[in-house]
């Protein structure tokens, strides 16, 4: 018998198959270039959304300032900035104007509560927020410290010592139309607004609980900043006054 033979296939020329292989390719780019896009597109925006949620829960937000309580340190609808970064390494101090959140209901339902879409756009950093249960006033006093309204002279004194606030109250106004007497518990924090007349601070809800007392948990940030509008940009420093060494127990 004759031995088999097998017949081996003719190889297929190196140069059709590239031929076809670059067309294939062109036919997908040709297909998907909107597709492509639309991926690159929602890639980016995505991560642009999750930098700016990284960045507003552990480095910095915005917040505007809903009344004049603060008047004219800070005024009505002006947008600040509250950094987080300070706490990490400090304490809340004395002469820090701080955002916190609503201790013991302090603010009205109208101002504590904003719609959803607003609230959404908040969250994700995209505007900044208004309301939403923050609060944002001067720290006068922290844990341990005694508070009192007034001496003879009229001023405010912490552990004894005498405030001059003459560099953020306004011109002629009294630090205080209400007497207190108090004492800081630890963890708490006793805060006022520069616009005393106006203020809803710790002094008008020391019957109610908490007893005005601002649990430090509850601070978001420290306003560091006004950032908006334009005319009003400024840094936000404690005063001279609150750099007596006397005051520090």
């Amino acid at each position: 018998m004759a031995p088999s033979t097998a017949t081996r296939a003719r190889p297929r020329p190196v140069a059709s198959r590239a031929r076809r292989s670059k067309g294939r390719h062109r036919r997908l780019k040709q297909r998907n270039p909107l597709l492509s896009l639309l991926v690159e597109m929602s890639t980016v925006t995505v991560l642009a959304l999750v930098i700016t949620v990284v960045l507003r829960l552990f480095v910095a937000e915005a917040f505007y300032v809903p009344s004049e309580s603060m008047y004219d340190t800070l005024t009505k609808d002006d947008r600040i900035l509250a950094e987080k970064i300070s706490y990490l390494h400090r304490d809340v101090d004395r002469g820090d104007i701080i955002v916190f959140k609503d201790p013991s209901n302090w603010l009205n339902e109208e101002q504590a509560k904003p719609g959803t879409l607003r609230r959404v756009g908040e969250f994700v950093g995209i505007l900044p927020r208004s309301g939403e249960g923050h609060l944002v006033k001067r720290v006068i006093g922290i844990g341990g410290d005694r508070v009192i309204c007034c001496n003879k002279q009229g001023q405010i004194t912490v552990n004894g010592i005498a405030l001059d606030e003459r560099e953020y109250l306004l011109k002629d106004a009294k630090p205080s139309e209400v007497p207190f007497n108090v004492l800081v518990p630890a963890g708490h924090l006793w805060v006022m607004g520069d616009n005393r007349a106006e203020s809803a601070d710790s002094r008008a809800h020391m019957g109610g609980p908490g007893g005005g007392f601002v649990p430090v948990e509850n601070v978001v940030g420290r306003a560091c900043c006004v950032i908006w509008p334009s005319d009003r940009m400024t840094m936000l420093r404690p005063p001279e006054t609150f750099k007596k060494p006397g005051l520090k127990k």
